[in-house]
């Protein structure tokens, strides 16, 4: 689909004039590069503006499920101040700025994973069929065993560059990996973007909320806890999923979509085929595989959907 030309300063200045009764004295500026379409707005507000139709059916999508996550997240997610269109059919929305973040890297506390498990146990409160009726898709969980192909293949490829030890992934034995197969009927409302840089760590270790829900499913929620792994580390993560309720199975299960997927990235990377940067993408290889104790089990309990 054709994307729109990222819009220049003066169009943001106009968008927020009409935006924010006061926007004329607010300073603005881009996020950060590789986000033309999404800019800071003093130190209240972020504009973000579609940059395609999909995305637009994204954004208005995002605004209306938000406000059925509130209830249920636990932790501070943004709110709409002002939204309307920047260009012929694109939306755009005026959203409260989450404070003390980012800290995408940062430690989080045992506060902070107290945190992190209201929110997937939150999640898991959202009503799905609400969600679906707001157009959430719902998603079939990944397969672990093709991941796991996916990731050998790329760990040679980072041995090769001094970036990783494919034996590592021998951890996972292959009837480990049917073992921990996707659950279709234990899908949840799942953030999908955890470990993306959404979720905000302040400098006390405290979770100061969770942008950006244009990603969210109906799905594995082994996911989010991967994303998390990513985000904070495998032993906080699997911490506040277990705090959440959940069992070995998806804590595992999430571990190693974590791994596996930090891997391939990574690779990725190192053979130009995606821009990410790199020293995000070496800290998520390095939090996936930090080690934690549920890896010493080798029989899992016959669990519920959990």
């Amino acid at each position: 689909m054709t994307q729109a030309a990222a819009p220049t300063a003066d169009t943001v200045r106009r968008l927020v004039r009409s935006l924010l009764p006061d926007g004329g004295a607010v300073e603005i500026g881009p996020a950060g590069d590789g986000a033309p379409f999404t800019w800071l707005v003093g130190a209240r507000y972020v504009l973000r503006l579609a940059p395609d139709r999909d995305a637009g059916t994204a954004l208005r999508r995002e605004l209306r499920l938000r406000e059925l996550v509130r209830p249920h997240a636990g932790v501070a997610v943004p709110a709409t101040v002002a939204h309307g269109e920047w260009a012929d059919g694109l939306p755009c929305a005026l959203d409260t700025r989450i404070p003390d973040g980012p800290g995408e890297y940062r430690t989080v506390s045992a506060l902070g994973e107290a945190d992190l498990a209201g929110l997937l146990s939150g999640l898991r409160e959202v009503p799905v069929r609400q969600a679906e009726t707001l157009g959430v898709p719902r998603v079939r969980p990944r397969s672990l065993e093709s991941l796991k192909v996916a990731a050998a293949g790329a760990a040679e490829r980072l041995r090769v560059a001094d970036e990783f030890d494919p034996a590592r992934l021998r951890q996972l034995t292959g009837a480990a990996a049917v073992q921990l197969g996707g659950r279709p009927d234990a899908a949840v409302l799942v953030h999908h973007g955890l470990g993306e840089g959404h979720l905000l760590v302040g400098a006390d270790g405290r979770v100061c909320g969770v942008a950006d829900w244009t990603g969210a499913v109906v799905g594995d929620p082994a996911e989010d806890i991967a994303g998390l792994a990513l985000a904070v580390g495998a032993p906080a993560a699997v911490r506040a999923a277990t705090l959440a309720g959940y069992g070995a199975r998806p804590c595992l299960r999430g571990l190693w979509l974590a791994r596996c997927e930090a891997v391939v990235r990574l690779a990725d990377r190192l053979r130009g085929r995606t821009e990410e940067p790199l020293p995000a993408l070496r800290a998520r290889l390095r939090h996936a595989w930090e080690a934690i104790l549920l890896e010493r089990l080798t029989d899992l309990p016959d669990e519920g959907p959990l």
